[in-house]
């Protein structure tokens, strides 16, 4: 059964239509494996959070968010909850005015409507008629989408990603920079230098993001926030609960509704 879901979308790449959608089901802790599409994806799930690996990071992407990546990219979907996966592919020469880079998206109520609408459309719509206005909708809406700092960046350097796995196996570790730089054999300048370099972020920043996506798959699995706080290394919820909500504008308690 399994393997029938994770081949479904090969059906979905045999058309000449430049936007064609899917849906399709997981159960708790499946996997899609490793895989790339010809096409763009968005990516997108209206129950169940997604966890999205590739060489180039790691995305959370929760119901009212989706994930958009370029084509060609190899990627393994992991699922946290009952998943339901509505998404859809969209061909490069249709994606002009879209992200060029892999990111997280956010989902409003008209796109998400959208979504669900094109995965009953056929995959041989006409074109030129209601079903094809209803892609071009949204595609238009798509373009006008938020990008949202969902993404974990890890960096191609041999003793950073060192550094960092073990950041993502225990989130609430305080190893600092100049720590991590004594096990590893540089300076701590050199760490800092090499994560501003391959991640965008420096030590401390990736340090943060990394807990928040650990802390976002916590809380889609139902855990209380004291509990995903100190797991994430904050001495209290009140001090977790105010670095989320400066990274999010909002609570913990209030980003899944």
């Amino acid at each position: 059964m399994l393997d029938e879901l994770t081949t479904r979308h090969l059906a979905f790449h045999a058309t000449d239509r430049a936007l064609i959608a899917m849906e399709i089901d997981y159960p708790d802790g499946a996997s899609t494996g490793v895989h790339a599409h010809p096409t763009a994806q968005l990516l997108h799930a209206i129950e169940g959070v997604m966890v999205v690996r590739s060489a180039a990071g790691t995305w959370v992407v929760p119901p009212n968010r989706a994930v958009w990546l370029v084509p060609d990219l190899n990627h393994e979907t992991v699922m946290s909850g009952r998943v339901r996966i509505r998404t859809v592919f969209v061909d490069p020469r249709a994606a002009t005015h879209l992200p060029e880079k892999n990111c997280v998206i956010a989902v409003s109520p008209l796109l998400r409507e959208l979504i669900v609408a094109a995965t009953r459309i056929p995959v041989d719509y006409d074109d030129t008629g209601r079903d094809g206005r209803l892609m071009r909708l949204l595609l238009d809406e798509l373009r006008v989408s938020d990008v949202l700092p969902l993404h974990l960046p890890f960096p191609d350097d041999a003793r950073l990603r060192t550094i960092c796995e073990a950041i993502v196996d225990n989130p609430s570790a305080s190893s600092t920079a100049e720590d991590w730089a004594e096990r590893v054999g540089v300076t701590a300048k050199t760490i800092h230098r090499l994560f501003a370099k391959q991640t965008g972020m420096s030590f401390a920043q990736w340090r943060q993001q990394a807990r928040l996506l650990h802390a976002l798959r916590r809380i889609a699995s139902g855990e209380k926030i004291i509990d995903v706080a100190f797991d994430c290394g904050y001495a209290s919820q009140s001090a977790f609960t105010a670095m989320f909500r400066r990274h999010f504008g909002i609570p913990p308690s209030m980003f899944y509704r």
